[in-house]
């Protein structure tokens, strides 16, 4: 299989919707199609914000999503200057185990480097998640740190 990864735009929101639906419907959570459209528009407008990739499995007349990753971009005093944060890395299960998931976190580490940011970094799950090993294996390590979160507006899903 095919797989080209290029730069998202605004003329991808819907693909990249669709995609955003299907990781949240892995974890039992429904993702309304109009508040997801809302962000990656909002996004994709101000590249100051970040940036989103999009992997395509190349077939005959065209191209299929398969997978996404989305940069958000905020200043760290950690690190003397902007970083970058993984906010979303998701690859439908028929492109999984073939590099996609590897090669969108190459491009946005690529990005980032680009942009001049000093730090990347990435919430997922508990140890035993699958995303772990990937995101290990492409130089994500364990600073002792906890993420924390004290919601000023409602998510975009619906539990």
């Amino acid at each position: 299989m095919a797989i080209e990864i290029r730069p998202a735009g605004v003329e991808d929101v819907p693909a990249l919707v669709g995609l955003m639906q299907a990781f949240y419907a892995e974890s039992e959570l429904l993702l309304p199609a109009a508040p997801a459209a809302r962000a990656f528009a909002d996004l994709l407008s101000a590249p100051h914000a970040g940036a989103v990739w999009l992997a395509e499995r190349v077939v005959a007349g065209g191209a299929a999503a398969v997978g996404h990753v989305v940069l958000t971009v905020a200043f760290s005093m950690e690190y003397g200057g902007a970083r970058g944060f993984i906010d979303d890395l998701y690859v439908r299960p028929e492109a999984r185990g073939c590099g996609t998931g590897a090669a969108l976190l190459q491009a946005a580490r690529d990005g980032a480097i680009a942009r001049g940011l000093r730090a990347l970094c990435v919430e997922t799950g508990p140890a035993d998640h699958p995303a772990r090993a990937l995101y290990a294996r492409a130089g994500y390590a364990e600073t002792g740190h906890t993420f924390l979160v004290q919601p000023l507006a409602s998510p975009v899903h619906a539990v």
